[in-house]
């Protein structure tokens, strides 16, 4: 997804294109790159179409809920949803099996640090449901390891603008 289409979904819908494209985003769709995501979401914010709070606060609870989904992907469904997951994502089999790992060593930090990890971000849900995982300590755990990237990517954007994307690439 370009720069000029996610610019286009914002302007067409506003704070809602911002909302459902990180929910897809975070629910590891293909196509929805948080490096062109986040910036152009903060460059808006620059520009004073949003606040830069508002434009936090939707991420993050569009984060949460893309996580949440795939976290109850995995507790309910279990190893059914991972193996049929896997089947169709086969390159992300060795990622999901560190983020088992992650999870069994280091608890809490394990997910919050994950959610910082480009790949493992989205994927650490998934492992996080199948291990049935604390949904409280889950929660508070993503929550504050989304707020720290969107706010990484949110503020670049924010601060420098349509440079950020040479920061990026």
């Amino acid at each position: 997804m370009s720069i000029e289409i996610v610019n286009q979904y914002f302007e067409q819908y506003g704070v809602i294109a911002i909302f459902v494209i990180v929910l897809l985003e975070y629910m590891n769709l293909p196509g929805f790159p948080a490096g062109v995501i986040m910036p152009v979401a903060g460059i808006w914010a620059a520009n004073g179409k949003l606040s830069f709070f508002l434009t936090m606060v939707i991420s993050v609870s569009a984060g949460l809920v893309g996580s949440w989904v795939l976290y109850f992907f995995g507790r309910l469904g279990g190893n059914v949803f991972l193996k049929a997951y896997v089947k169709k994502f086969p390159k992300q089999q060795q990622a999901i099996e560190r983020n088992f790992e992650m999870i069994r060593q280091k608890g809490c930090m394990g997910i919050f640090l994950g959610k910082l990890i480009p790949m493992v971000r989205t994927l650490i849900s998934i492992p996080a449901g199948v291990l049935r995982f604390n949904f409280l300590k889950y929660t508070v755990s993503s929550a504050l390891g989304i707020c720290v990237w969107n706010f990484v990517f949110v503020g670049a954007g924010y601060m420098f603008g349509n440079q950020v994307f040479e920061l990026f690439a």
